[in-house]
């Protein structure tokens, strides 16, 4: 009896660590719409909107590092009662940035939440792994990883419908006070209720504590006792840590500035001229693409060799960038939608492919991996400046130019010779 309401608390543990990956899934696909309302909502440039994702992604590579140092010193449990004090402490200077009406204060907000998700992504992984029986570990993690998806998917379609009605941005099209204010009511009512979510969560967690802290892996010691600075060192000393963080740099730059730019690419009169909160809520297929992606590439992986089917998914998100660049109209924006489909297997193909060759720990090969996912803020400005002075279709020559080169690295990784390692650690972005 004993053991059995001490099996029924893990798991009931593990409920709770999966309501977190649903969680910061959702809010990481918000950016989507919020990059359409913003660039209504305070008259801003393609580039000046897109500043939204690089708020949030640049903290990524401010925060990789430092978190794998705080989970080896704090443990499991604080950690990641920490990253939700500062996921809360986003949403709040949110709701002081919606009734402020300050952009800058936005992209502040954005960047605090988007720090505590990365705190919490380090943190979540292996403790989603380690509640329960070490023989059902993978499956427990891909549960938990199907619900962030789940997260991705319903967060556009829900934002677009917050944040983005009535709201226009053609040229010649004005917002109103009016619908300048319902926006930003939109965006207070959001992170209100996130907020509340996240401290209810937090609670269930600090009150299950005990149980969460006994059944959590042990802290991995060696990245306190490096330091970030020898971490970096060490990744960098080998060339595929560098070539597969330059793959993880391409191809989330590359997802996200589809993302961020996919209602607004939607919305334009070249290709289906249709409301702007209408072409966010198909921002959701994107994302639900990507979610039936992860599950057909599964099975697959089974069968096919990885890096066979990583050149192929890379060839075809490549092939649709340019079928969209040069074809525009009504096919480019399904063509567009459907590149959801194929990014599904990258993240964490590159990210395995890449520890079997890095010459680095894996602790130093993951870390660097993690930090490279700063690329979500780097490319989405350089498309909007694309977007900004061409047209949104054209700004398919951006993602393009990623998918390409995650092409060779594909090619490159099936004549690489790999290194025998331990069960490589998951690999989570959204």
């Amino acid at each position: 009896m004993q053991q059995e309401r001490q099996s029924a608390g893990v798991t009931g543990a593990y409920v709770i660590v999966t309501c977190l990956f649903f969680a910061w899934g959702f809010i990481t696909s918000l950016v989507d719409p919020l990059v359409a309302a913003v660039k209504g909502i305070f008259q801003l440039s393609d580039v000046e909107a897109q500043l939204s994702a690089s708020a949030f992604f640049i903290a990524y590579g401010v925060m990789s590092l430092p978190a794998a140092v705080l989970l080896a010193r704090a443990k499991s449990v604080s950690t990641v009662l920490i990253s939700l004090a500062m996921m809360v402490g986003g949403c709040l200077i949110m709701l002081l940035a919606a009734n402020l009406a300050i952009y800058e204060v936005v992209l502040l907000g954005l960047f605090v939440m988007a720090s505590g998700i990365t705190v919490l992504q380090v943190a979540a992984n292996p403790l989603s792994a380690a509640l329960g029986q070490p023989e059902r570990s993978h499956f427990r993690l891909t549960f938990s990883q199907a619900f962030n998806s789940l997260g991705t998917f319903i967060g556009p379609y829900l934002g677009a419908a917050l944040f983005l009605k009535g709201v226009e941005v053609k040229e010649g099209t004005v917002v109103t006070p009016a619908v300048r204010a319902g926006s930003l009511h939109g965006v207070d009512r959001a992170f209100f209720w996130i907020a509340g979510l996240i401290i209810l969560i937090a609670i269930m967690i600090y009150a299950g504590r005990k149980r969460i802290g006994a059944a959590a892996p042990p802290p991995p010691h060696e990245t306190a006792e490096a330091g970030i600075g020898a971490t970096i060192r060490e990744a960098m000393s080998s060339p595929w840590a560098l070539f597969g963080g330059l793959a993880i740099f391409l191809y989330v730059g590359a997802e996200v500035a589809i993302g961020t730019q996919m209602a607004l690419f939607l919305n334009s009169n070249t290709v289906w001229n249709v409301p702007l909160e209408r072409a966010g809520k198909f921002v959701s297929l994107y994302w639900g693409g990507a979610m039936v992606g992860r599950l057909v590439g599964s099975a697959l992986l089974t069968k096919v060799p990885a890096p066979r089917l990583l050149a192929a998914f890379t060839a075809i998100a490549c092939a649709l960038c340019l079928f969209v660049f040069n074809a525009g109209g009504v096919p480019a924006g399904y063509a567009a939608l459907s590149i959801g489909l194929f990014n599904s297997i990258m993240f964490p193909v590159i990210f395995t492919l890449t520890l079997e060759r890095s010459t680095a720990s894996e602790e130093a090969t993951s870390g660097f991996l993690c930090f490279a996912i700063v690329g979500g803020a780097a490319i989405p400005p350089l498309t909007g400046l694309v977007s900004q002075h061409s047209s949104y279709v054209t700004a398919f020559a951006v993602p393009a130019a990623c998918y390409a080169v995650l092409f060779l690295f594909s090619l490159a990784s099936g004549r690489a010779r790999t290194h025998v390692r331990d069960e490589a650690s998951a690999a989570t972005i959204h």
